[in-house]
C-alpha cells in the first residue's frame, strides 16, 4: 500500500471513536420514542434560539443524516415552537406524552425529563436572565481588510476551501463553514448559503476541548489542581476506590470507569432528559485509574462536575465559564448547555460559531493571554498537547488532555498539531509551529465517510506554501 493511501486511512479511523455507534443495550420502544422526541425538541430549540435557523434548515441539517437508532422515528415527529417564551414541545406516542426543551440566555436549551411539563421551567437556574442579545460579530481580533498572503497563496487556498464544500474530503461530508486564520488575520472564511458568522451550530465533541479550557481557567485561578483527586461527593465513602480518580485522569480519558461498550453513547443524558449526577457519577471502576485510555463522554462530564463542586452556589458555577473565559475573548455567540439540574454537558452540548472556535484557537496560540490578560496557565498549551500516559490504539491520533494529537504518527502534518474533533465533522485544528488555526463545521451524514480533516489541513498547509502563481 502506498504511504499516502495508508495515512488517508489512518486519518479516518479515529472518527469511529466519535461518530460510529456500536451496538448498545437494547432500549424499550417507550425509551426510543422518548429519545426521538427529545432529540427533535432539543435540536429544534437550540437551532432556533442559539443558531437563528428556520424550520427548513433545521429539518435538513439538524434532523437529517443522524443516528440510525432514532432517525426513522425523528422523521415522524413535529415540533411546536413558542417564539415568545422560547420553548419547544414535541408530542409523541399518539399525543399521550411530550418532551419539552426550554431556552435560557447564554445557557441555550435544556431538555426537561420525561414526564415533566412546562411548569418545571420556573425551577431552572437562569443566572443570565437579563443578559442582552449578543451584538453582531465584530471580527475582532482579526484585521479583516488585510491579508499577508500573496496572490498565488490566496488562489491556492481558495481552491482548497472550494474542495471543502464538495465531496472531495468525504462522501458523506456536508460542510457549513471553514475558517483558516492566524491570530492577526482571517486567511480564508466561507459559509454554506444561509449561514453567517453569527450562525451557531452544535460542536458535538469539540465541546470537550472547550471544557478543558474552562478547567484551565479554573486552574489558573487556583480553584483546583489537575493532579488532585476529583473528590466528588458521590465518591466520598471511605471504602470507595473511585476516590483515587484524579481530575487529570478524567482529562486524559483514563478514569477507569465503566462507560459501556461505546463510551460515546450517553443517549440518556444527550436526548433522554437524564442527569449527569444520575449517570456519570454512578458508574463503577473497571480498571485502575490511569491504566487505560478509553474515549468516554462521562469522563468529560465528570471533569466539569469536579469544578462544580468547588463552587458554593450553582449560579456562581454557571457564570464562571463566561466570566473567566468566553466573554473575555469575545465568544459572544457561544452557548454552554446544561442538564435540568445545572450540570454542563460539556462533552457535546455546546453551540458556537466558526469564528468563536477560531478565537479559542487564538487564545491557545497566545499561550492563554488575551489583550495582555492571562486567562489560562502559561503552560496550558504544552499541558494539553502532552501525550497522556495511556494512549489510543495505533492508527488513531494520540491524546493529550481532551485534545487529539497529530504527532509523529502523521508525518504530513507538523508534530505539534492538535485538534478538537466532533461528530458530524466538527474540527478546530491548532498548529503552533505555523501560528495557524483551521476550523471546519459540518453536518456529515451518519454511516458515510465523513470529512477528512487530516487531508484538508495538509492541503491548507501546502496552499500556504505556494511560491508562484499556478
Amino acid at each position: 500500500m502506498r504511504k499516502s493511501a495508508l495515512f488517508n486511512r489512518l486519518a479516518v479511523l479515529p472518527l469511529a471513536l466519535i461518530s460510529v455507534f456500536a451496538q448498545a443495550a437494547e432500549e424499550t420502544e417507550a425509551t426510543l420514542n422518548a429519545y426521538a422526541a427529545g432529540y427533535v425538541a432539543g435540536f429544534t430549540c437550540s437551532a432556533t434560539f442559539n443558531g437563528n435557523k428556520n424550520a427548513e434548515q433545521i429539518r435538513e441539517h439538524e434532523l437529517g443524516g443522524i443516528y440510525p437508532l432514532i432517525a426513522e422515528r425523528v422523521e415522524q415527529l413535529t415540533a411546536e415552537v413558542n417564539q415568545q417564551h422560547k420553548w419547544v414541545r414535541v408530542k409523541y406516542d399518539n399525543g399521550a406524552r411530550e418532551r419539552i426543551s426550554v431556552w435560557r440566555p447564554k445557557l441555550g436549551c435544556v431538555d426537561l425529563p420525561v414526564g415533566a411539563t412546562l411548569e418545571a421551567e420556573r425551577h431552572l437556574a437562569n443566572p443570565f436572565a437579563t443578559s442582552p442579545t449578543p451584538a453582531p460579530d465584530s471580527g475582532a481580533p482579526w484585521q479583516l481588510d488585510e491579508t499577508p498572503l500573496t496572490e498565488a497563496q490566496q488562489q491556492a487556498l481558495a481552491a482548497v476551501v472550494e474542495q471543502a464544500f464538495s465531496k472531495h474530503y468525504g462522501a458523506g461530508a456536508r460542510t457549513s463553514a471553514v475558517i483558516v486564520a492566524t491570530p492577526e488575520h482571517l486567511l480564508a472564511e466561507r459559509y454554506l448559503e444561509g449561514f453567517t458568522p453569527e450562525t451557531a451550530q452544535r460542536t458535538w465533541s469539540v465541546a470537550k476541548s472547550i471544557g478543558a479550557s474552562v478547567i484551565g481557567a479554573a486552574a489558573y485561578q487556583r480553584l483546583l489542581e489537575v493532579s488532585e483527586p476529583a473528590a466528588l461527593a458521590n465518591w466520598s465513602h471511605p471504602a470507595d476506590p473511585r476516590a483515587a480518580i484524579t481530575l487529570e485522569n478524567l482529562l486524559h480519558m483514563a478514569s477507569g470507569l465503566d462507560s459501556n461498550q461505546a463510551g460515546n453513547r450517553t443517549d440518556r443524558v444527550y436526548m433522554g432528559g437524564g442527569l449527569v449526577s444520575d449517570t456519570a457519577t454512578e458508574t463503577a471502576l473497571e480498571v485502575t485509574p490511569g491504566e487505560r485510555w478509553k474515549y468516554a463522554n462521562n469522563d468529560t462530564m465528570l471533569a466539569l462536575r469536579t469544578l462544580r463542586e468547588r463552587f458554593a452556589t450553582l449560579d456562581d458555577y454557571l457564570r464562571f465559564p463566561f466570566v473567566a473565559l468566553l466573554d473575555k475573548i469575545g465568544m459572544q455567540h457561544t452557548y454552554l448547555e446544561t442538564d435540568w439540574q445545572g450540570d454542563f454537558i460539556l462533552s457535546s452540548q455546546v453551540w458556537t460559531t466558526a469564528r468563536d472556535l477560531a478565537r479559542l484557537g487564538v487564545l491557545h496560540l497566545n499561550n492563554g493571554v488575551w489583550h495582555g490578560e492571562q486567562l489560562l496557565p502559561e503552560d496550558w498549551l504544552a499541558y494539553i498537547s502532552s501525550e497522556a500516559p495511556a494512549q489510543p490504539p495505533t492508527g488513531s491520533p494520540g491524546y493529550g488532555a481532551q485534545w487529539w494529537l497529530y504527532n509523529e504518527r502523521f508525518p504530513e502534518l507538523p508534530d505539534d498539531t492538535i485538534a478538537a474533533r466532533g461528530n458530524r465533522g466538527q474540527f478546530l485544528v491548532i498548529i503552533p509551529s505555523r501560528n495557524l488555526i483551521v476550523v471546519r463545521r459540518g453536518y456529515d451524514f451518519a454511516g458515510q465517510a465523513g470529512f477528512n480533516e487530516h487531508d484538508f489541513t495538509r492541503d491548507v498547509l501546502r496552499a500556504l506554501a505556494t511560491k508562484t502563481a499556478q
